[in-house]
């Protein structure tokens, strides 16, 4: 699995598979889809946020999960 297929499910399941430095893929990921500008650590403990991330993050979820029995 990429980095980027880690963090669109670390986005969409809210189960990281990152570390250390790949976290930063996962804001830069967030504010990328969600179009907020700058993501901080906390907004992830926010539930409004966590939704319109996890909606966001939903197509490209099901786009990974559709080529895993590729």
């Amino acid at each position: 699995m990429t980095l980027k297929e880690r963090v669109i499910v670390t986005a969409y399941t809210g189960y990281t598979m990152l570390q250390g430095t790949e976290m930063n893929e996962l804001y830069k990921y967030a504010e990328e889809i969600t179009g907020v500008k700058p993501v901080y650590t906390h907004m992830f403990a926010d539930k409004e946020f966590v939704e319109l991330f996890q909606e966001k993050s939903k197509a490209d979820f099901i786009r990974i999960c559709s080529r895993e029995g590729e």
